[in-house]
C-alpha cells in the first residue's frame, strides 16, 4: 500500500490534505474505529449490528474510501452521519448510500448545500483559482445527499451496543456544524469545528468565500466539547488527538485566542479606531500565541469587525456607491507627474521595505501605459517580497499569493 511523503516546504494544511493520496489501508484507531484519509477524513465506528459511517469523503476519493472500508467489515452501513455539509465531507454520499442506510443532518444542512449550489460557479472559479495546485481532480455531478433525519440541537441513538449523540456547534465552518459523541468510551469526533488543523486560530472568514463564521458561536462552540471531557478527540483532518488533558488544554487556548481577539476588536470598535489599525496592532499575547495555518490574527480582526458592523466604515461617502478608488488613482498618477514617478516611488517602498505599499502604487498605473509593464515587475517583486515575509505558513495566504505571481509572470511573459 501506498504511504504519502509530505514535502515540508508547504503549507501543513497542503500536505495533510493530500495524506490520503492513492492506494492505502484504512487506519485502525482501535475500539473498533478506522479511519480513512481523504482531503477531508471519514470514519467507521463499527458495532455487531452494522457501522456508522461519518462523513464520506470527497467525489473523487469515493471508490477507494469504500474499499479500504470493506476490507475491515463486512457488516454493513446503518447510519451516515455528516459533520458538515461541505463537499469533502458529503462528496462520496451516492457511493456509500442504499435505500436501508439512515442519512442524518443537523437541520441547517439544505438551507448550507442551497448557497454552494446556487454559487456553484461563483465558489467554483474562485476555489479553482486559490488552489488549483491542491485540487488534484475536478469535481463531477452528483446526487446531492438526502437526508433522512434533522435535529436543530442534539440527537442520540444506539447501535449494536454502542450510544452515539449528535450536538451542533455553529461555530464550525458552517452553520450545520456537528460533533459525534460516544459518552461511554468518551471519544468525540468534531469533524472541521475548529478548522482543518487542530490548535490553530478559527478561520472565521475563507478566502475562497463563504459566510462569516460568528466568533461568539466559535466560542460557544469549543466550550461545548470541553464541557464534554473527551479522551480522544478525532478530527476532520490529521492525527487523532489523545489524553484528556492535553485535549482540554488545546481546547482552552483556541477558545481563549478567539475570545481575546474577539474582545480586543470590540474594545477597539468601541474606542472608534479604524479597522486598519486595528488589523495591524491586534496581537495574541505570547500565552495564546497559537499558530495560523489557515486561520489568520488581521483576518479574524476584519472579520469581528464585520460581523457586527458590517462593510460601511465610516471612511467615506464614497463606499456608498459604485465607483471605487481604483476608478480615480490613474488619474491621479498623470497628475502627479505620471507613469515614471509613479513607478520611481513604487520602487523606492520596495526598497525600504514597504512591498504593500508599493503594490498598492504599481496597481494604480493604467492598462496600456508605456510604464505597464515595469509596473508589472514591481507588482511581481512586492508579491514576492510579502509572500516570503509571510513566512508561508498560512495555507490559503500562500496559495493566493502564489496564484498571483502565475498570473504576473503570465502577463509578463505575454508581453515579450
Amino acid at each position: 500500500m501506498q504511504s504519502t511523503i509530505r514535502d515540508a516546504n508547504q503549507p501543513l494544511n497542503a500536505q495533510i490534505i493530500n495524506d490520503g493520496a492513492g492506494k492505502q489501508d484504512a487506519v485502525d484507531l482501535g475500539s473498533g474505529i478506522f479511519m480513512s484519509k481523504d482531503v477531508s477524513n471519514l470514519y467507521l465506528v463499527t458495532t455487531p449490528a452494522g457501522s456508522v459511517l461519518i462523513n464520506t469523503g470527497i467525489i473523487y476519493s469515493a471508490a477507494e474510501n469504500k474499499r479500504r472500508f470493506d476490507a475491515v467489515t463486512d457488516k454493513p452501513i446503518r447510519k451516515i452521519v455528516f459533520t458538515q455539509s461541505h463537499e469533502d465531507h458529503i462528496g462520496g454520499w451516492p457511493t456509500f448510500n442504499t435505500p436501508d442506510i439512515e442519512t442524518i443532518g443537523q437541520a441547517n444542512l439544505p438551507f448550507v448545500r442551497t448557497q454552494f449550489r446556487d454559487l456553484g460557479p461563483a465558489m467554483g472559479a474562485r476555489s479553482r483559482r486559490l488552489w488549483s495546485r491542491d485540487q488534484k481532480q475536478e469535481l463531477t455531478e452528483r446526487p446531492e445527499p438526502v437526508l433522512t433525519t434533522t435535529f436543530h440541537d442534539s440527537h442520540a441513538f444506539e447501535l449494536g451496543g454502542r450510544r452515539f449523540e449528535l450536538l451542533s456547534v455553529p461555530g464550525g465552518e458552517t452553520v450545520d456544524s456537528l460533533v459525534v459523541w460516544l459518552p461511554e468510551e468518551r471519544i468525540v469526533f468534531t469533524g472541521n469545528m475548529t478548522g482543518p488543523i487542530f490548535g490553530h486560530v478559527p478561520n472565521l472568514y475563507t478566502l475562497r468565500g463563504d459566510r462569516y463564521r460568528y466568533v461568539q458561536w466559535y466560542i460557544d462552540s469549543v466550550q461545548r466539547v470541553i464541557d464534554l471531557k473527551p479522551e480522544l478527540l478525532i478530527t476532520g483532518h490529521g492525527e487523532p488527538v489523545r489524553g484528556a488533558e492535553n485535549i482540554r488544554a488545546n481546547l482552552t487556548r483556541m477558545r481563549d485566542a478567539a475570545q481575546y481577539l474577539r474582545d480586543a476588536t470590540f474594545e477597539g470598535m468601541n474606542a472608534g479606531k479604524p479597522l486598519w489599525e486595528l488589523m495591524e496592532t491586534i496581537k495574541l499575547p505570547p500565552e495564546l500565541a497559537i499558530p495560523q495555518g489557515h486561520g489568520k490574527v488581521p483576518w479574524i480582526v476584519r472579520s469581528i469587525w464585520e460581523e457586527h458592523l458590517g462593510w460601511f466604515r465610516y471612511e467615506s461617502s464614497s463606499e456608498l456607491y459604485a465607483v471605487p478608488p481604483q476608478a480615480v488613482l490613474g488619474d491621479l498618477i498623470e497628475l502627479a507627474g505620471g507613469g515614471a514617478a509613479a513607478l520611481e516611488l513604487a520602487a523606492r517602498y520596495l526598497g525600504e521595505n514597504q512591498p504593500l505599499k508599493a503594490l498598492h502604487v504599481a496597481e494604480a498605473i493604467k492598462d496600456g501605459s508605456p510604464a505597464h509593464r515595469r509596473a508589472l515587475e514591481l507588482q511581481l517583486a512586492a508579491q514576492t517580497a510579502i509572500l516570503e515575509a509571510a513566512g508561508r505558513e498560512n495555507f490559503s495566504e500562500v496559495r493566493w499569493l502564489e496564484s498571483e505571481i502565475r498570473r504576473l509572470e503570465a502577463a509578463l511573459a505575454g508581453d515579450d
